[in-house]
């Protein structure tokens, strides 16, 4: 058996061993006593995501400078930067309106009759609604050291677009550069290759944890809005794929193969950013050339999050018919347009979707109050959200490669 079948094979006993495991603490450990009982169990996977954030950065770093260099020039970085962002904005406008039109085919909300809460009570949460100001500060980084300490992806990718194409610029004297930067790209993602052999432990302490603490009965509860969630996730998946084959024909079902493991990593451990350095390594070997795939993976990790821009509209206005609040068509997409601004750079804070939806519901006079409704199940959202931002961004990858005659038989 291939090294990544093997993997994958292991991720999916950890999966369901985990889920077994779970459901056994949960029916049979006292409930105060469950928290200590998946203590250890926890401990596993936020080990696991410490390992891939230490080496996110400096991946996304070198491999985006080289990537940039490898161009050319910066028309060149502009047309495919140009064709990048055009794709991004399509797939994100896609997924907020698939959101708002399944959420009022299904209305989930419609069946909890809740009064409106007190005004100003506290969520938990912090919310967001960003400004220009506020989003131009967030972009460009003070400092790139301080960018790299805390994983903020886009200010580390406007500092390697600047880089690689000085470096780029500065013509012989930065071949040596593009050499040594290279080299050390994939010094890190063969650091990657011992990471990920941890993974199958990092799902298994993951799903026990989640599963005794939760419980069965949370499954029941919100079953309705988990599947109708899930079956927006799999429309979308549908419609990128088609779109990807669009361009890249029948080749896109080899591309599913690939993308097995780095949509079941995401899946298990909650984080698209998990599987970042998988998927690179997975885009790579289906053809698309390393230049292309280190300029346009990282960049969507910033502004090409499909399965989180759906979670957005399809959870703020779940929580507005939760309160017999009616919006209009119009109010409803300018909520779209609005998460679509408001969304685009903040990938790197937790709970980003959240966090989002917190500010955009103050914005519409709808209770902050109601994303507690989501809290307990968010978990189990955010598995799906982060599988479906591996698939959007690789699509993507995919589709830039084969505008810019990059994608290989």
């Amino acid at each position: 058996m291939k090294k990544g079948n093997r993997l994958t094979v292991q991720i999916i006993i950890a999966l369901i061993a985990g889920i077994a495991l779970g459901f056994v603490l949960n029916r049979n450990v006292a409930p105060d006593r469950i928290p200590d009982m998946t203590g250890p169990f926890a401990l596993l996977p936020d080990v696991f995501l410490r390992l891939i954030k230490m080496i996110v950065a400096p991946l996304v770093f070198f491999t985006l400078v080289v990537g940039v260099a490898k161009l050319g020039d910066i028309r060149s970085v502009g047309r495919i930067g140009g064709k990048t962002l055009l794709w991004f904005l399509s797939a994100s406008l896609l997924s907020l309106l698939l959101g708002m039109l399944l959420v009022n085919l299904f209305q989930p909300g419609s069946a909890m009759h809740l009064p409106l809460p007190p005004a100003g009570e506290n969520t938990g949460i912090a919310k967001t609604a960003l400004g220009l100001r506020e989003f131009l500060y967030h972009v460009f980084p003070t400092s790139v050291v301080d960018s790299m300490a805390r994983n903020e992806i886009l200010q580390i990718v406007v500092f390697a677009l600047f880089f690689g194409v000085a470096t780029a610029a500065t013509g012989a004297a930065g071949h040596g550069v593009i050499k040594t930067f290279d080299a050390i790209a994939h010094i890190i993602l063969t650091m990657t290759g011992y990471v990920m052999a941890f993974a199958p432990l990092a799902v298994f302490g993951a799903m026990t944890a989640i599963v005794a603490r939760e419980g069965p009965g949370i499954l029941r509860t919100y079953s309705l809005f988990i599947s109708e969630f899930y079956l927006g996730l799999l429309i979308l998946w549908v419609l990128l794929l088609l779109a990807g084959a669009a361009f890249a024909g029948k080749r896109i079902f080899g591309l599913i193969k690939r993308l097995r493991e780095p949509v079941l990593l995401a899946f298990t451990t909650s984080s698209s950013e998990a599987a970042f350095p998988k998927t690179m390594v997975e885009l790579e070997r289906f053809g698309c050339r390393d230049r292309i795939v280190s300029f346009v993976l990282p960049l969507g990790y910033s502004f090409n999050l499909d399965g989180s821009m759906m979670y957005m509209t399809f959870a703020a206005l779940f929580i507005a018919q939760s309160y017999g609040i009616h919006l209009n068509t119009a109010t409803q997409l300018t909520m779209l347009l609005v998460l679509m601004l408001t969304s685009k750079g903040i990938a790197g804070v937790p709970r980003a979707s959240l966090v989002v939806i917190a500010g955009t519901l103050s914005t519409f006079n709808i209770p902050e109050a109601g994303l507690a409704l989501l809290l307990g199940i968010d978990p189990l959202l955010d598995m799906g959200r982060s599988a479906t931002n591996v698939v959007g961004n690789s699509v993507a990858t995919v589709v830039v490669s084969k505008w810019e005659n990059a994608l290989e038989n």
